[in-house]
C-alpha cells in the first residue's frame, strides 16, 4: 500500500505500487501455501494470473508432492464473473468459486469446465467456505486482497499473518481504493498486532505481524 494506505489510485490504470524484488518475495510466499484467493472485483479488475513464476520453486513444490501452483480461490456475491479470465483459463490447478446459494445456482452453468461452484449458504458464511477448504486440504490460505476481502478476513478474526509492504509515496485521493474499507476490527489498540519483522526492499518497507487473537 502507499504510505497513506491505498493500494491503487482512482485512474483507469493499474497503479504499479510494488518492485521486481518484492513480486520475487510474494512469488516465495506463494511457493510456500496451498491456496490463494482473491475476490472477484480484483479478477474483473486485474484479469491476474496467480500462477507461481519461478520455475525453480515450481520444480520444489514437485519434489515434495505438491502440485506445482496453488489452488485458485475467489468468492463472489454477484456471480460477475468472466469464464475467459486468467484466473480459470491458466494454470492445471483447481479453480474454486464462493458464492451465496442464490448465486451459486445461477453461476454454475456459467462457469461450467473452467471451475467448481460451491455453495457457501445464505447468507454467505466465511467459517463455512473456510471448513471446506479444510477438508479440501487446504492448511495455508494466501489472500491477495482486494480491500474488501481484507476487511472480511480481518474483521472476522480468521488471520494469523498480515504482510504488509509500504510504498514511498502518497496517493492522497479519497476516490481511490484502501487497504481496508471500514469495519469492526479485534485489531484495536487494546488488542494491538505483534510485529514480528521488518524488511527493507529498496524504498520499500514489509512490515510482518502476527495478528493476536485470530482462530487460525
Amino acid at each position: 500500500m502507499s504510505a497513506d494506505g491505498y493500494i491503487d489510485d482512482a485512474s483507469p490504470e493499474r497503479l504499479r505500487l510494488s518492485s521486481a524484488a518484492d513480486w520475487d518475495r510474494v512469488d516465495a510466499v506463494r511457493a510456500g501455501c496451498d491456496a490463494i484467493l482473491v475476490g472477484a472485483g480484483t479478477i474483473r479488475a486485474d484479469d491476474p494470473r496467480l500462477l507461481i513464476r519461478s520455475a525453480r520453486r515450481r520444480e520444489l513444490r514437485a519434489g515434495r508432492g505438491q502440485p506445482p501452483d496453488l489452488t485458485k480461490v475467489t468468492l463472489t456475491w454477484s456471480g460477475d464473473l468472466d469464464p475467459g479470465a486468467r484466473f480459470f483459463t491458466t494454470g492445471e490447478s483447481p479453480k474454486l468459486v464462493y458464492a451465496p446459494s442464490a448465486t451459486a445456482a445461477r453461476l454454475t452453468s456459467t462457469l461450467d469446465g473452467v471451475a467448481e461452484v460451491i455453495d457457501a449458504g445464505d447468507p454467505f458464511a466465511l467459517e463455512a467456505m473456510l471448513g471446506d477448504l479444510t477438508g479440501r486440504g487446504v492448511r495455508r490460505l494466501m489472500v491477495e486482497g482486494g480491500g474488501g476481502l481484507h476487511t472480511l478476513f480481518l474483521t472476522s478474526g480468521v488471520v494469523d499473518e498480515l504482510q504488509l509492504v509500504v510504498a514511498p509515496f502518497f496517493i492522497g485521493d479519497p476516490s481511490a481504493p484502501r487497504f481496508v474499507r471500514s469495519g469492526v476490527f479485534p485489531q484495536s489498540p487494546d488488542r494491538p498486532m505483534r510485529l514480528a519483522e521488518v524488511t527493507r526492499i529498496g524504498d520499500l518497507a514489509l512490515l510482518r505481524y502476527l495478528v493476536g487473537g485470530s482462530r487460525g
